[in-house]
């Protein structure tokens, strides 16, 4: 379904795969089409997360499917300048890693711009690449992504239509993002070689692909809004052969999905009756139970009356839904305590609780549900968190440094054998000092690293009250490489977390569900649970189990999907930010923040308060903060 308010072909599906295998056969049915009439293909190709996805499919159908590449020629977007083609960060190494050496492709047919150059030559190669696109007759097919500021290839706000390839300066938000790929923005070149918005317009078929929530707002302007160079993206409007492909969270913000009952005649189910209403109390600056017919007449809601009767009604109804959400106790409350009135809920009767808190870094536990983590404790449950990742990346050389100083230091304090310790502490301080800017640390430092960051969890975890005998840290292998970009997601990895599920036959399982978090190990660590899950299904413990899905370092959930909200008191927000206050590491300036520049304390206080002040807005019990979670249908296979 698309709408009048778009300007551009919109297809949304359920999640990226599906659009990889959908985009993938047509770009192979027309790769044989050409090549049965002895014709090239001409295809352009972009780098960054959007595209793996569908060049792992184009690959699948080479090696599984016979799909040759011989008569495919390629001209990706852009290039680092300056930028060493075997540097981790090179868009020739990525585009090497993920396609070309995995297919037949002749790397004559293969052209990516040139990082290397002379300055005084680059002009004149930037002419040289556009005529060799003519001279391959045209690019028939060019896959792009989208960048937070809305630029397509490198071609940031400001960018015209008629620009051709040059070199560009990138733009202060192009740099923070790309910062956790090179180890720190003051890292990241200054300068790009880009195909211009002119060059991209003139492909006969243009393809853009973005996923998650974090460009759901980028996508809503660049499909929505007025062509306009400050969003190079929009330009993608003038192109009669042009197509946006969204996963549900990219599409969260457009109109079809925030307010479709403003664009014709929709299907009131529960969950749109709970949207409308909570759109229409925020839009109306009202509590939910103080909405009037007139209020719903005036935002076009006039479909919703005729159906369900009268305002007074419909309030009721959603009123009572956002009140059943909120949950002082989130193991349940034991027969023991309870008093007349409370409200029941599943398992009751199994008290105290055992609880496994996945988090995918050594402080999300803390950080996205740390309030809720102390009142698990507090309540009397038995609480583990198991860690999935080392998180040793997120070290700072410094910190590596003043570690292997200390051991060093404290060995020659008590008389300690120190030849093992000098040699580490030499190891680590000559290979940092001479480090260079995006290479990936030894092993040595690495398991240094992580050992910092264990040692963190350890104290904010002790600091809430969990033993640490119930603390498991998994260090998955897919995370393993040293580096921002990951291993896929592999059979030991799924195989640890099952031994762990099993192990601990849990009746509550927190995940994180942020799935914006911008180096994507939120998404493949709640992939290893999910599917960890389907073979844990026949289990007799699994049946009574529930999964509740968290978030808080990299966004919150929207009011509406919430299903259990945990209120804090002001003790308990400030017994939460000391826990996170224990991951030293990551204080003060965390060495991947995202784009966000707040701490994560800040982050995380914002957003639980942002939460309570919504739920007090609509009428409900004013709170300090308040934590949000939404159960995961155990029947379902699909991260949304």
């Amino acid at each position: 379904m698309s709408s009048a308010r778009e300007h551009i072909s919109c297809h949304v599906r359920d999640d990226s795969s599906e659009i990889a295998s959908e985009l993938a056969a047509e770009i192979a049915a027309e790769i044989r089409s050409r090549a049965s009439e002895g014709k090239k293909f001409v295809l352009g190709l972009s780098t960054g997360s959007s595209p793996t996805g569908l060049y792992a499919e184009l690959v699948r159908l080479h090696q599984q499917q016979g799909l040759s590449f011989a008569n495919v020629v390629t001209f990706n977007l852009d290039e680092y300048y300056p930028m060493n083609p075997n540097e981790l960060q090179s868009h020739v190494r990525f585009m090497n890693e993920h396609l070309f050496e995995l297919v037949d492709i002749d790397k004559a047919n293969v052209h990516i711009p040139d990082g290397t150059l002379d300055i005084d030559r680059v002009s004149d190669y930037c002419r040289s690449y556009e005529q060799q696109i003519v001279d391959a007759g045209g690019i028939d097919v060019l896959i792009l992504g989208v960048g937070r500021s809305g630029h397509i290839g490198h071609n940031e706000p400001g960018s015209e239509s008629t620009v051709r390839t040059r070199l560009i300066t990138l733009d202060q938000v192009t740099r923070i993002d790309a910062a956790s790929e090179f180890f720190g923005a003051e890292n990241v070149p200054r300068r790009a070689i880009t195909m211009g918005v002119g060059t991209i317009l003139e492909a006969r078929r243009v393809i853009l692909l973005a996923f998650g929530e974090g460009k759901a707002s980028i996508i809503r302007r660049t499909i929505e809004g007025n062509v306009t160079a400050s969003i190079p993206a929009t330009f993608l409007q003038q192109h009669e052969n042009a197509s946006v492909w969204l996963d549900e969270a990219a599409a969260a913000d457009l109109s079809r999905i925030q307010t479709p009952w403003l664009l014709g005649p929709v299907e009131w189910t529960k969950a749109t009756v709970l949207r409308a209403v909570l759109s229409l109390s925020a839009t109306a600056n009202k509590a939910v139970l103080k909405l009037t017919n007139a209020d719903y007449n005036e935002a076009g809601m006039q479909d919703l009356l005729a159906k369900r009767g009268s305002a007074y009604d419909i309030n009721l109804e959603v009123f009572r839904h956002m009140q059943a959400t909120i949950s002082g106790w989130p193991g349940g409350k034991p027969t023991a305590v309870k008093q007349p009135g409370d409200r029941p809920s599943p398992f009751d009767d199994i008290f105290p609780k055992r609880i496994l808190i996945f988090s995918p870094h050594p402080d999300d536990d803390v950080i996205s549900m740390g309030g809720t983590l102390i009142r698990l404790v507090d309540q009397g449950h038995d609480v583990h968190v198991a860690y999935q990742t080392s998180g040793n990346i997120a070290v700072f050389d410094d910190d590596a440094i003043r570690f292997a100083e200390f051991v060093e230091d404290y060995c020659k304090e008590f008389q300690l054998t120190t030849d093992p310790m000098r040699e580490l502490d030499e190891h680590v301080d000559q290979f940092l000092r001479n480090k260079q800017p995006g290479q990936v640390d030894s092993p040595a430092v690495q398991r240094i690293k992580g050992l910092i960051r264990k040692g963190e969890a350890c104290a904010a975890t002790r600091y809430c009250g969990i033993a640490k005998q119930n603390l498991h840290f998994q260090n998955l292998p897919f995370y393993e490489t040293g580096r921002v970009k990951k291993k896929p997601l592999g059979d030991e990895d799924i195989h640890i977390t099952t031994d762990l599920l099993r192990k601990i036959r849990p009746h509550q399982i927190y995940a994180a569900g942020d799935l914006s978090d911008p180096h994507g190990t939120h998404r493949t660590c709640l992939s290893a649970i999910i599917q960890a899950c389907d073979l844990c299904r026949d289990d007799d413990w699994y049946a009574s189990c529930a999964v509740w899905l968290y978030r808080g370092a990299w966004q919150e959930w929207p009011i509406h999907r919430i299903e259990m909200a945990v209120p804090l008191s002001p003790d308990e927000v400030e017994r939460k930010r000391v826990a996170i206050f224990k991951h030293q590491s990551q204080k003060d300036r965390a060495l991947f923040p995202g784009s966000d520049k707040r701490e994560f304390w800040q982050r995380a206080e914002d957003r639980n308060a942002q939460t309570a002040c919504r739920y007090d807005q609509l009428g409900l019990p004013e709170y300090q903060a308040i934590e949000g979670f939404v159960r995961w249908d155990k029947k379902s296979k699909i991260i949304t």
